[in-house]
């Protein structure tokens, strides 16, 4: 995994967006990022709606432009995740304000990397095609072998099967010879194909880091 503070920055070179390709994004990367919320309630994605709510209450900066006219650029992504992921922690709205009042953008890109965790670049992200973005933006994350660039983008290969659930919705991930993790179907990392593959990676990449019995 890399460092989520270079991999947030990625994000910034696709802004700026209109209002429904910042909230794709924007759940995409929550999906992803593997954080477990306390309240079931911030489990959901953002969606226009929300976005719209939180510039009425100041939560967030006002969109450049007007109507179907406006643009959402790299600060909105930012306050959007950072009220979210506060969320996820139990925060209530009126703290929220508060801390995003109180945090230049430096701090809150740090912070928001900082809790994110590791997740994937962009062109890394699964998205539901259903929703995502169009254009551009589509073009650098809709597939993972995607060149950047503005010709077409190559097909994405097939997508293995889930693996299967074990009783009481709990999905069994082989990440090794004899080695398999169990990950709760609900959790955040257990919702797409690409976070499952994401998750085995990392621990088989950790597994393989580990020094066995005998070794210096």
């Amino acid at each position: 995994m890399g460092d989520p503070l270079l991999t947030l920055r990625e994000y910034a070179k696709l802004a700026p967006w209109n209002i429904r390709d910042l909230a794709t994004l924007s759940g995409g990367i929550l999906d992803a990022s593997g954080v477990t919320p306390i309240n079931a309630a911030a489990q959901s994605r953002p969606s226009d709606r929300t976005i719209r709510f939180y510039v009425t209450r100041r939560l967030m900066s006002a969109p450049d432009g007007r109507g179907t006219a406006a643009t959402y650029g790299y600060r909105h992504l930012l306050q959007l995740l950072a009220i979210k992921l506060r969320q996820m922690e139990g925060a209530t709205l009126s703290a929220i304000a508060r801390e995003l009042a109180e945090s230049p953008g430096d701090v809150l890109e740090k912070r928001v990397a900082a809790t994110l965790g590791d997740f994937p670049a962009p062109e890394q992200l699964d998205l539901d095609p259903s929703v995502a973005p169009r254009g551009r933006v589509a073009r650098a994350i809709a597939r993972r072998s995607h060149v950047a660039g503005d010709g077409p983008a190559t097909p994405r290969a097939p997508v293995a099967p889930p693996p299967p659930l074990d009783e009481g919705g709990w999905y069994r991930i082989g990440v090794g010879d004899g080695v398999e993790v169990a990950v709760r179907a609900d959790h955040p990392v257990a919702r797409s194909a690409a976070a499952r593959r994401l998750l085995a990676d990392a621990l088989a990449r950790a597994l393989r880091e580990t020094p066995q019995e005998g070794e210096s």
